[in-house]
């Protein structure tokens, strides 16, 4: 015996999901979209550096890493960074 089909059963959608942002605010110099991130996950490294001011930094990465990860890392090692200067 097999079961009752439902007539009235309607179709799953799927969500569309939004693209991160690859380009970011720069922290010292303000400017919009100038930070831009590059993930190197064969070598485990990701690049972030801004065309404007050419402030850098370099982060560890695995698989499931993000460039809004990067940029949050580095928006704390700048946090840190100016906690122990001052």
């Amino acid at each position: 015996m097999g079961k009752r089909k439902k007539s009235s059963r309607k179709p799953v959608q799927t969500r569309k999901r939004d693209p991160l942002e690859t380009t970011f605010t720069c922290l010292y110099c303000h400017h919009e979209k100038a930070v831009s991130v590059k993930l190197d996950k064969k070598e485990g490294v990701a690049y972030l550096n801004c065309k404007v001011c050419s402030q850098g930094y370099q982060s560890k990465v695995n698989h499931l890493t993000e460039p809004i990860d990067i940029y949050s890392e580095w928006i704390d090692a700048a946090d840190d960074a100016e906690k122990t200067l001052g």
